[in-house]
């Protein structure tokens, strides 16, 4: 007897379901619900995922044949130890150490910035060090796909396989007969299941066709790599079900019109979110940058108002980077606040501190501020060089070259310590600065370490005049 569809409705923001309509969802939208069929789930559904033996009972526990055995936890291998290397150094870093198997990750960015590049690269060194690889494209050719791996990828291996198809049954049934290693789609919005009617790129596409992929990479241990095209804000098109689904969610940013290219980890199961890797555009592909602060600082060689020199922790390297502000008389209405790189709440209440704390008359003044590379740090490192900054642009008194500037302003205007200072201050040595200035508990534990760089401690706001 054939069992009946229910009937639900799901919302295309946040994937909450529901058994009837509602004009708003749970999470704040207005008319995102769309109606599903849900057909209930049979014993032999290929949907399903299931990592363990489905034979007879466990510990004694009285299962059905068809159900999952579960497993004690202190048995299961850890995969730690498993990880892929992809050939590329700041890929691994971003992943935490490389691709875990049976890991799904999704990496999303704007056209042309070079998602495809980064992964076909990645792709070849996969299949020449460990076996079969899958690519897997419903938006190019295969002779465009084969075009770009001659320009970056050098000689190509035997054991890369292109596949231009967009049917997820018929791509189930080549994973089962090739068997890859490794197993890359671009991109989840073209991909469909004939279980469906609904149009590619739907929720109810792209959520099934993720549970296709991630019972692939599940079941038989293979790394998955899901292209996603986003929005013009920069958000990911489509449904955003398809960040909960899997492990890892990186962001491909940079500007076009420059070569540099930042990768970030948004969501990582396992690894650190706070990791970027640094690329730079060239003929021959994405060639990785190593020394990003050298890069970011090398233009920074001579006195100018409103330059400062700051840094920031970026997972387990520190990061070198400046800042640049400028004031300017505002002509009329009300004065603009524009902030590049840098939190505009964050801008303007370091602007309030200014003018509560020191004085500053700042209503009347235009303020712009960026942070040189088109970078976009987390945390509040960069506070005090905003400060200095925006300070020395007003006055027109610029700050020693030299100086490295870092430390997190409260809104009572004192300097409240930050983390990893100590690691900061041998990069800024590294690359030839002579003074830190920072927070005043950071400065008293380093000086009782003897490093070989000046340290400068500032207790609050209304220090760091005497500074330009």
């Amino acid at each position: 007897m054939a069992k009946k569809a229910k009937t639900v409705y799901v919302c295309q923001e946040c994937g909450y379901e529901s058994s009837k309509w509602m004009g708003q969802c749970i999470c704040g939208a207005w008319n995102s619900m769309v109606e599903e069929k849900i057909v209930p789930v049979s014993a032999e559904d290929p949907r399903r995922r299931t990592s363990g033996s489905r034979s007879g009972p466990a510990s004694g526990i009285g299962l059905p044949d068809h159900a999952g055995r579960p497993a004690k936890l202190s048995e299961i291998r850890s995969g730690e130890a498993q990880r892929i290397d992809t050939g590329i150094g700041e890929l691994n870093r971003v992943l935490g150490g490389g691709l875990v198997p049976g890991s799904l990750t999704l990496i999303s960015g704007e056209p042309g910035i070079g998602k495809s590049t980064i992964i076909i690269q990645a792709a070849s060194h996969i299949a020449r060090s460990q076996g079969t690889v899958l690519y897997v494209s419903g938006e190019e050719s295969e002779e465009q796909i084969k075009m770009r791996a001659d320009r970056v990828c050098g000689e190509l291996s035997e054991q890369l396989f292109i596949l231009s198809e967009t049917n997820m049954e018929n791509i189930s049934a080549v994973c089962q007969s090739l068997k890859p290693v490794f197993l890359i789609i671009d991109s989840i919005q073209t991909m469909y299941t004939a279980q469906l009617e609904s149009a590619p790129g739907s929720v109810s596409q792209v959520r099934t066709c993720g549970n296709e992929l991630m019972r692939i990479g599940k079941t038989d241990g293979i790394p998955v790599f899901i292209v996603a095209h986003v929005t013009k804000s920069g958000d990911l098109a489509g449904p955003r079900i398809v960040e909960h689904m899997v492990d890892c969610v990186l962001s491909f940013t940079g500007d076009r019109s420059h070569e540099m290219r930042i990768l970030r980890a948004q969501k990582n199961r396992f690894g650190t979110t706070s990791e970027i890797g640094a690329f730079e555009m060239a003929q021959e592909g994405l060639m990785e940058i190593e020394n990003l602060s050298g890069v970011l600082m090398e233009e920074m060689d001579r006195e100018n108002e409103g330059a400062v020199a700051t840094a920031v922790y970026e997972g387990t390297r520190p990061l070198i980077l400046e800042v640049q502000a400028l004031t300017s008389p505002c002509s009329v209405g009300f004065a603009r606040r524009t902030a590049l790189g840098v939190d505009n709440a964050r801008l303007n209440m370091i602007l309030a501190v200014l003018e509560k704390k020191m004085g500053l008359r700042l209503a009347d003044q235009d303020v712009y501020v960026n942070i040189v590379g088109g970078l976009r740090p987390e945390g509040t490192y960069t506070d005090l060089a905003v400060a200095m900054a925006v300070i020395s642009s007003l006055l027109g008194k610029p700050l020693d070259s030299k100086t490295l500037v870092l430390g997190e302003i409260g809104l009572t205007g004192d300097l409240r310590s930050i983390q990893n200072a100590e690691k900061i201050v041998r990069e800024a040595e590294r690359l030839g600065f002579a003074r830190v200035v920072l927070p005043i508990r950071n400065a008293e534990r380093l000086r009782k370490n003897e490093t070989g760089i000046r340290i400068a401690g500032v207790r609050n706001i209304k220090e760091v005049r005497s500074l330009l």
